[in-house]
């Protein structure tokens, strides 16, 4: 799934609310034990239930959501936790220094 070129940030924007919108139907009406296929799974593994696939959805959407702040903080400059009470500057500072240095040593292999 990708957005086009032709396609406009209200276009995308109401595709994601009528994709919530039926999030939010399915939930209030349907059980997590409720019988569900996949029909473009392989065969013998297309049955599952709305429960696996709202677990499927939840894990999904947290490793991109991972994706795009690690995009945040390149373009901002800012680390995930800035803004927390979790350390003050220095610390995340001394934090990001910390983590490149680890990562320079896989760099140089």
């Amino acid at each position: 799934m990708w957005a086009t070129a032709n396609e406009t940030h209200e276009h995308l924007l109401e595709l994601y609310r009528k994709t919530w919108r039926h999030s939010d139907g399915s939930f209030a009406t349907l059980s997590l034990h409720t019988q569900a296929i996949v029909p473009w799974w392989p065969d013998g593994r297309r049955a599952t239930t709305f429960g696996h696939l709202a677990a499927r959805v939840v894990a999904e959407t947290a490793q991109h959501v991972g994706h795009a702040d690690i995009i945040r903080e390149l373009i901002d400059g800012r680390g995930g936790s800035d803004g927390n009470t979790i350390g003050d500057s220095a610390y995340w500072s001394g934090y990001v220094t910390k983590l490149q240095t680890i990562a320079e040593q896989f760099r140089k292999r």
